[in-house]
């Protein structure tokens, strides 16, 4: 290339790799451990495994229990139950979107600290409902003293933060589950970003909550951070995808990426079916062959939620079938070859695990086989026996 004001020639830029679908579909599978022979070492604790997905989802604790299990060697739920509750190498807090997940105790500074940093979108609570700035810090400090040296269940957390602020936080103008909420709980999974919450042991069967004492790092070392963390997991990602699953604006997302790119730590590639995306730099390495095997993974489960395009690992009949309108994680999946491939349903009854899997087309003996053996391992992190059944196939069925 010539540059005609100086007679001088400058350079091409180095092309950029092109990631295809498959290549890209089967490192994310590895890394998350999740492919054969690509299962961390028998000493691998809980901790390891959900620091490899990037947290695991747990509003419902028996699933995250489950992803936990599939991407260590032996784990079971004793394991992942003695981690958060008995080692405390696990915490359960307020993640990504807002959503009750597993995170390592040891990477809470910097979740916290990046989460705490994604700017806060819109409220979507009616003029009348919502807090002033002020108000916001106000509970946040409410929570975080009520809750030092404490384990507190909802209501009595309530009690604490309404005495410590004002009756203003314990109007009922929040919609819950066939009731109203204070005011004051449109925060809570703030005060889990700040670092000032997380769930402790149930008191019977109501949940309760603690301050971890954790102090957040800095924000935009932290949010790089998670950036660089979430491109070697789940990359090549635009900052569309992060965006979504991290619940944050598209421009605030976009300008982290290109401030990543001037400084070198991230590059760009040419993503099959996605256009430009990006990856860490200098991690453009990617299987040339695509992933084998069956696989069952649960409910709202890291890989199933993180990965895009969605077209891609939801294919043809799977997009209707295992979604909920778009959404990925509502039904357990049965992957075979890394793409979604059928539904499955875990039903337990003392020790009895009855596992129905609907395929979206017929399964021939080998994979018959494949599934039977993930079949057993579900029910042996579950810590039960196993009954498989296979429901009828269910192509183009609606969920």
């Amino acid at each position: 290339m010539t540059n005609r004001c100086r007679g001088t020639t400058t350079p091409a830029p180095p092309p950029r790799t092109t990631v295809t679908w498959a290549g890209a579909n089967a490192r994310r599978l590895a890394r998350q451990h999740l492919l054969p022979g690509s299962a961390p070492s028998p000493s691998a604790s809980p901790a390891d495994a959900v620091s490899a997905m990037l947290g695991a989802h747990a509003q419902v604790l028996s699933a995250a229990e489950l992803s936990v299990g599939l991407r260590g060697d032996g784990l079971t739920r004793t394991d992942v139950r003695t981690a958060l509750w008995t080692d405390r190498s696990l915490v359960k807090t307020f993640g990504p979107r807002g959503t009750v997940h597993l995170l390592p105790a040891a990477e809470l500074p910097l979740w916290t600290g990046a989460l705490s940093a994604v700017p806060a979108g819109a409220s979507p609570f009616p003029r009348d409902a919502r807090m002033t700035p002020d108000q916001v810090e106000e509970v946040v400090a409410g929570i975080a003293a009520a809750l030092t040296g404490a384990e507190l269940t909802i209501d009595e957390l309530s009690d604490e933060v309404v005495a410590r602020t004002g009756p203003w936080a314990g109007d009922l103008v929040m919609p819950g589950f066939q009731s109203m909420w204070p005011r004051w709980r449109q925060v809570l999974h703030l005060a889990g970003h700040r670092g000032v919450l997380a769930y402790a042991p149930n008191r019977g069967r109501k949940a309760t909550y603690t301050n971890p004492g954790c102090t957040p790092l800095p924000g935009p070392g932290a949010v790089a951070a998670l950036i660089e963390r979430y491109l070697y997991a789940y990359g090549p990602a635009t900052p569309a995808h992060l965006a979504r699953w991290l619940a944050a604006p598209k421009p605030w997302v976009a300008g982290q990426f290109a401030a990543l790119a001037d400084a070198g730590a991230i590059e760009e590639v040419a993503f099959e079916g996605e256009g430009p995306a990006w990856v860490v730099a200098g991690d453009t390495e990617f299987p040339a062959d695509r992933a084998r095997g069956v696989r069952l993974l649960p409910y709202f489960d890291a890989f199933a939620i993180a990965s895009w395009p969605r077209t891609e690992l939801f294919p043809g009949a799977a997009y209707e079938r295992a979604l909920a309108g778009g959404q990925a994680g509502n039904y357990p999946v049965l992957l075979v070859d890394g793409t979604v491939a059928g539904v499955w349903h875990p039903r337990r009854s003392g020790r009895r695990i009855a596992v129905t899997v609907e395929p979206l087309e017929p399964l021939p003996a080998p994979r018959l086989r494949e599934l039977e053996e993930q079949v057993e391992r579900v029910a042996a992190i579950m810590e039960g026996t196993a009954e498989l059944t296979i429901g009828p196939v269910t192509v183009g069925a609606h969920a």
